[in-house]
């Protein structure tokens, strides 16, 4: 199996070695001993949220900031058989069923991301060549044991752009015009992103679900199903609180979205129609916190994601340069947005060390 169009040449290897970060594209190393025939058959990877113990877990976490155009290295016994480019940004999804018994620890709620993956005839094994890559691939979240063996509570973790240009090199022409090819798929999924079906199927779901529920009465009913787009009881409730947009400060109610801080898909019937769990938004606004490019923290501070693009939000009228501060937020609202940045916002959050 291969997907089309996965390539970078020496000429390539070189002009990352001279420019270091190459733009936004970022390079990932994952382990995938239990999953990689399913993850490269279907095209993507997927990771639970957190330890079984509930603790974050960095190589969990860095699912979040993956971007389309990133390009990934596959590892899996020793080898270095796939890569792939990303075609999607991180978001929401259910633990693949194909996966089986596979993680029977796993929260059956984790991160999903798009990657087209290639198949390599040409594997690598890092371990053969350990002196020429050893003081590149870091300390800090290493994929890579001293010895050249992967560690196994490593999943997903960023590398330096040197070690991406050695192991290119290693690969050889099978690579060819690879960082061209990622460069065309970040523009085209930036520009035209893929729908996120699985979030689509699965809220659908839980709607059947409630229309299905004989414990709820018909008004309950319709109540749950419109919060599901900001409409009815919830707007209402939102507006009772919410007065205006907190980044541009309309007020007119008709330029105005009713959005969920903790996604209607993850909430109980109450959350779903708690004015706290609402925010007044624009729609440009509400795209970019419904999508986890911004979020913000309890004291109101703005937060952008690292995988955002600033041009496009100073364009929006956000600014990227200077603190934007949006106001309090009561207790209730607090913790919605708790779960916000633990949950939506594209952003890692690496500050727990794995358990």
């Amino acid at each position: 199996m291969q997907a089309q169009g996965l390539s970078l040449g020496r000429q390539g290897c070189d002009k990352i070695r001279q420019s270091g970060y190459p733009g936004v594209m970022r390079y990932w190393w994952v382990n995938q001993n239990q999953t990689y025939r399913h993850e490269i058959a279907g095209g993507y990877l997927w990771s639970p949220k957190r330890h079984s113990n509930g603790r974050r877990n960095p190589f969990y976490e860095f699912m979040r900031e993956v971007a389309p155009g990133d390009i990934v290295f596959s590892f899996r016994n020793t080898l270095i058989p796939a890569i792939g480019i990303v075609s999607g940004y991180c978001r929401e999804s259910p633990k693949p069923t194909e996966f089986g018994n596979a993680g029977t620890n796993w929260s059956q709620i984790g991160w999903k991301v798009d990657v087209r993956w290639r198949e390599l005839q040409h594997q690598v094994r890092p371990k053969a060549h350990l002196l020429m890559l050893q003081s590149e691939v870091g300390a800090l979240y290493s994929p890579l044991s001293a010895n050249g063996n992967g560690k196994q509570a490593v999943y997903l973790t960023a590398v330096r752009p040197t070690l991406a240009a050695l192991l290119f090199s290693l690969i050889g022409t099978e690579t060819n015009q690879m960082r061209d090819t990622a460069e065309a798929v970040s523009h085209v999924e930036r520009s035209t992103p893929a729908p996120e079906k699985d979030i689509e199927e699965w809220e659908k779901r839980v709607e059947i679900q409630i229309t299905q529920d004989t414990q709820l009465t018909d008004t309950d009913r319709q109540a749950l199903v419109m919060a599901r787009r900001g409409q009815g009881q919830f707007r209402s409730n939102v507006r009772g609180i919410e007065k205006a947009c907190r980044i541009t400060k309309v007020e007119r109610a008709e330029h105005l979205v009713a959005s969920h801080m903790q996604p209607w898909r993850d909430s109980s019937h109450d959350q779903r129609l708690d004015g706290e769990n609402g925010l007044m938004l624009t729609p440009t606004v509400d795209h970019l916190f419904d999508k986890g490019f911004i979020s913000f923290e309890d004291t109101g501070r703005l937060i952008v994601s690292p995988v955002a693009d600033k041009s496009s939000l100073e364009k929006m009228g956000i600014s990227c340069s200077t603190p934007v501060s949006v106001g309090g937020f009561s207790e209730g609202q607090r913790r919605y947005l708790g779960y916000h940045r633990d949950n939506v916002l594209r952003m890692a959050n690496t500050s727990q060390q794995k358990s």
